[in-house]
């Protein structure tokens, strides 16, 4: 596992500094820096209190929290959101509220999602006449037959 350097602001001075839970963890946890309702159906802009500087070569990946998922119907709504090396903004976090009847509310320094460091690649576009044939070929969703 490479350790890589992520510098980052807190945006105001009560926002906790970002942590793995245990060690070995692909995602630290980005937590609200408001408190706030999600109404059900409802989507929300979460503000972090927190920017960093994700070094060129790697992207950030903000996901859901499994818990907030099974447990309240939470979710991100752009998941994963993605965060590139030259933003220099506040993290804020999407969130949806996909349960039917219930109201979901967050308190400052709620753990929200997750934001996971993940390195990439450039591709360099080259125009063919044809592609390659694969087994798949152009068969879609549900290609397969297993769900």
């Amino acid at each position: 596992m490479d350790n890589v350097i992520l510098p980052f602001a807190k945006l105001t001075e009560s926002v906790q500094n970002p942590a793995y839970a245990y060690e070995g963890d692909a995602g630290f946890d980005l937590r609200s820096n408001i408190s706030c309702v999600i109404e059900p159906f409802e989507r929300m802009c979460v503000p972090t209190g927190l920017s960093f500087a994700i070094p060129e070569g790697y992207a950030g990946l903000v996901i859901p929290r499994s818990g907030l998922a099974v447990k309240h119907g939470i979710s991100v709504v752009n998941a994963p959101g993605l965060i590139d090396s030259g933003y220099r903004g506040e993290i804020k976090v999407i969130l949806i509220n996909m349960d039917k009847t219930e109201p979901f509310t967050i308190q400052v320094g709620d753990r929200i999602a997750q934001l996971m460091l993940v390195p990439f690649a450039h591709g360099q576009f080259q125009q063919c006449e044809t592609l390659d044939e694969t087994a798949r070929g152009e068969r879609g969703f549900g290609s397969s037959g297993k769900l």
